[in-house]
């Protein structure tokens, strides 16, 4: 194996941290870079699952454990009878006897290979209820045609089929059936009658960290009067723009001169574009660092170690209201010219960037009479300095 192909494996660890993190309500971009996996590889896993963890297989206390495998194996070297060694254990002399049978008899036992030939053995998958009670499926399958959620058709079943407890299924084994096609249950079609229309299973949490929903974030309405009528420089509105495969670029302009400035971004997570942007920001002199205005998007969720780096403070638009930032919407309608849609943005270097964002800083703008955003941010500074 590679070490490109190892590094795309999920290990048992690894998907148990995986589960773990997606029901906290993490986005599937932080969990693979916790992971140091691609989002590809994880986004398939979950899906695969209709965002469903698998269930956890565990040992039956009833069975017997690597401990006594190896209390048998140290009785058969001692050549212990089958009841001395049942009688130590206070097991059946038969559990025992048919133990060292089944893994190598008296002469070939290991107590190792013998538990894990019996783990690898008692992997029995049971089907699905709704996959083999065609009945109880149809049932199922009539009522959220009806648009009945799964916890009501599971308490109408237990009440219609009191004396069927064949025809009676849990509101769980319904969700998962709908969201996990691999049982082959029911069709995927009927989630359009889920009241959410949902195609997977979203952790509580995820609603309540989803978009707009960023901690201590300080609405674009409380920004001081010097950053709506653009008197003053320095002063930005930012965002990302997004290309293939899942690349994108920050976008950042000043309000008062429209210079644009672009930023090569790793990864869309929140810590990689906070670092990112400090480091741009950081490059400028400090009477151009004032504010910034940004989108709901949680990209910029860390925007307080922003403005601890930068000393800039971080206001946010309303939900839904991109118009708000209007020059740096404007401006990533002029890159698309540079930059169309659907195209690996993480190709371009920072000196490609650099040069593009040079092109328009030295552009004619007509809401600026016609001088570049160059000149007119050269001026300003040097009335501030």
């Amino acid at each position: 194996m590679t070490n490109k192909t190892a590094r795309k494996c999920l290990s048992a660890e690894h998907r148990a941290e995986l589960w773990r993190r997606w029901h906290a309500g993490e986005l599937v971009v932080r969990i693979a870079a916790a992971l140091d996996r691609p989002y590809s590889t994880v986004h398939k896993q979950i899906c695969f699952h209709g965002g469903c963890a698998p269930y956890r297989r565990r040992r039956s206390p009833r069975v017997l454990s690597l401990a006594e495998r190896e209390e048998i194996s140290r009785g058969v070297s001692a050549t212990h009878s089958i009841r001395q060694i049942a009688r130590a254990l206070k097991r059946a002399p038969s559990t025992v006897s048919r133990e060292i049978a089944r893994h190598g008899g008296l002469l070939g036992y290991r107590a190792t290979r013998a538990d894990r030939s019996a783990w690898e053995r008692a992997q029995r998958p049971k089907p699905c209820k709704l996959a083999v009670n065609a009945r109880l499926r149809a049932e199922v399958a009539a009522k959220l045609a009806l648009q009945w959620s799964p916890e009501q058709i599971s308490h109408e079943l237990a009440r219609s089929f009191a004396a069927d407890k064949s025809m009676r299924v849990s509101h769980e084994t319904i969700y998962r059936s709908l969201f996990i096609q691999a049982r082959g249950a029911l069709k995927r079609e009927l989630t359009a009658h889920l009241r959410t229309q949902r195609r997977m299973r979203q952790a509580r949490k995820n609603s309540s960290a989803g978009q707009g929903q960023i901690l201590e974030a300080i609405s674009i309405r409380e920004r001081p009067a010097e950053v709506a009528d653009r008197a003053v420089p320095g002063h930005w509105e930012g965002d990302l723009l997004c290309g293939g495969k899942s690349s994108q670029i920050a976008t950042l302009v000043e309000r008062h001169s429209r210079f644009v400035m672009l930023v090569k971004l790793p990864g869309k997570d929140t810590t990689t574009v906070v670092r990112a942007l400090s480091a741009q920001m950081r490059n400028l002199p400090v009477q151009l660092r004032r504010s910034l205005t940004w989108d709901r998007g949680l990209e910029l969720a860390e925007h307080k170690h922003f403005s601890l780096a930068t000393d800039m403070q971080v206001y946010f638009c309303d939900p839904r209201s991109p118009w708000q930032r209007g020059s740096n919407e404007n401006t990533n309608g002029l890159l698309r010219q540079y930059f169309p849609k659907g195209i690996d943005l993480s190709e371009h270097s920072q000196a490609h960037l650099n040069r593009i964002a040079l092109r328009l800083n030295t552009r004619p703008r007509k809401t600026l009479g016609f001088r570049t955003p160059a000149a007119k941010l050269n001026d300003a500074v040097a009335r501030t300095t």
